[in-house]
């Protein structure tokens, strides 16, 4: 994972999410119905907003209840409040039948869960302390909304003017969106981000500052690599309230992904104004300033986020490479080893120092470590093609062959990976599948002069000397400094 990504799970835990695939034989089906008697100041609309709400509300709590009572979500130490809040976010309400007779609205509605894995999801969803907070905190309003809602329809029937209308109206309208909110977040958690912007954005078009909303949609952008999308939504909520940290941060992200490291800065200095102890600012801004190649900066940078959070394991592994780049590699590698000390698993750690040890000829170190890599990643590929490259620089061709023939069947589409397989091949005898490997090499990359120069090698051990030399005059074309492919020819041709 790219570790500008990585931060921003870090700060939001937005990347941790978890799909709950249900067991149709465990699932438990709740069933609730609501009437809602309109008054002088409803219509439809507002009538079937207030009775889903309501209906939503029953089932939600039946849930909570069976939860409590069934599973191990009793453990968690939360209230009734905060496990209906958070289940919101988890399982869908669906409307069986629905009535509207001009006076009353009727709900019949149901959630099919289970409630083992909704205990389990809750579990998840109850570290994400963003989420969860904002899971709280539309509840909270939602029950304001309802109280207002309830209060209005008992003003007294004179002063049921336009102005009691309209704040009736505009508090059934927040409820609708802080229900498209919620159903915002339960899309997201199933990884339906598409959706979940499509919810968030019909929630800002009944609200337009509808500050969590404009949050999760941002975050969802991110979620979709949409990243102009994403900072025309954290610079909208700067706009409406420029003094909070992380609106700039993420925003930073953002313009860093995309190549815009100037303006990163300058939104991580901001972050840091309003957050002088923001560790994860500064380690941000010090990559910007390791992109730009100011590695001054970016180690006074990575420095201070380490003073700030000596467990950032994030910062020692950008500060190893910002170290690495000053061929400082006796810290360097002291910065990748301290990464993954705090992080066993922490596979971009593991690489660069495999290929530092690489550099550094601690060959064996170096394979061991892009063997941890795989282990804790088994489809990376570029792991698979490094150590592979390893073992061919150590004739190692049998394992060599192995590691390039698995990068080549995860996807891998590098002209590079076919060639070093057939040059594998070649080594080991195989020359039929060494030429097809550099036929492949070729297709994918025709200025490829080291393919012609390996396929001319083994034509000549085949005793083609014809197209031996042709590969050796195309190898001399694309690289005319190539004094060996000269002579070769010179010695194909006697």
């Amino acid at each position: 994972m790219n570790d500008k990504k990585l931060n921003v799970v870090k700060l939001f835990l937005f990347f941790t999410l978890v799909f709950v695939s249900y067991v149709q034989a465990e699932v438990k089906t709740f069933v609730r119905e609501y009437t809602y008697q309109a008054s002088e100041v409803d219509s439809k609309v507002s009538c079937r907003a207030i009775a889903l709400e309501q209906v939503k509300r029953l089932l939600l709590e039946e849930l909570g209840t069976y939860l409590e009572s069934h599973t191990e979500v009793i453990n968690f130490q939360l209230t009734k409040d905060q496990i209906t809040a958070l289940a919101a976010g988890i399982v869908k309400t669906q409307i069986i039948k629905e009535k509207w007779d001009g006076e009353k609205y009727w709900l019949q509605a149901k959630i099919d869960a289970d409630p083992n894995e909704v205990a389990k999801s809750i579990d998840n969803l109850r570290q994400d302390k963003q989420k969860s907070r904002d899971l709280e905190e539309s509840r909270k309003k939602v029950d304001a909304l309802l109280g207002e809602v309830q209060r209005l329809r008992k003003e007294p029937s004179e002063k049921s003017d336009k102005t009691i209308a309209n704040r009736y109206n505009e508090a059934v309208q927040e409820l609708s969106a802080d229900g498209l909110f919620v159903d915002g977040i339960l899309l997201g958690f199933s990884g339906d981000h598409k959706g979940a912007i499509k919810a968030y954005s019909k929630a800002i078009e009944l609200k337009p500052n509808y500050e969590l909303a404009i949050f999760w949609r941002g975050m969802s952008y991110v979620a979709q690599d949409n990243y102009e999308q994403s900072i025309i939504d954290f610079s909208r909520l700067i706009e409406i309230d420029s003094k909070k940290e992380q609106y700039y941060s993420l925003r930073g992200i953002s313009f860093a992904i995309l190549g815009e490291q100037q303006k990163a800065i300058k939104d991580y200095t901001r972050a840091i104004e309003l957050n002088p102890r923001s560790a994860l600012d500064y380690e941000n801004r010090g990559t910007a300033y390791s992109q730009l190649g100011n590695n001054k900066r970016a180690l006074d940078d990575y420095n201070r986020a380490i003073e700030l959070d000596p467990k950032l394991s994030t910062a020692y592994r950008r500060r190893g490479i910002c170290y690495a780049e000053l061929e400082k590699y006796d810290q360097a590698m002291g910065d990748f080893s301290k990464a993954i000390e705090l992080d066993p698993k922490f596979v971009d750690a593991y690489k660069n120092r495999g290929y530092y040890y690489i550099k550094l000829e601690d060959y064996d170190r170096g394979i061991s470590d892009f063997s941890k890599v795989i282990e804790l990643k088994p489809k990376f590929i570029e792991a698979y093609e490094a150590r592979g490259s390893v073992y061919i620089y150590l004739s190692k061709y049998q394992q060599a062959r192995s590691d390039f023939s698995k990068a080549i069947e995860l996807g891998t589409k590098k002209a590079e990976t076919y060639g070093k397989r057939g040059e594998a091949y070649g080594e080991l005898g195989q020359y039929r599948e060494a030429i097809i490997d550099f036929e492949k090499a070729i297709e994918l990359n025709p200025q490829n002069e080291k393919a012609y120069y390996a396929r001319g090698n083994v034509y000549s051990e085949l005793g083609n000397h014809n197209q031996a030399v042709r590969d050796y005059t195309k190898a001399i074309e694309l690289e005319p400094n190539g004094i060996a492919a000269y002579v070769l020819v010179q010695r194909e041709m006697e």
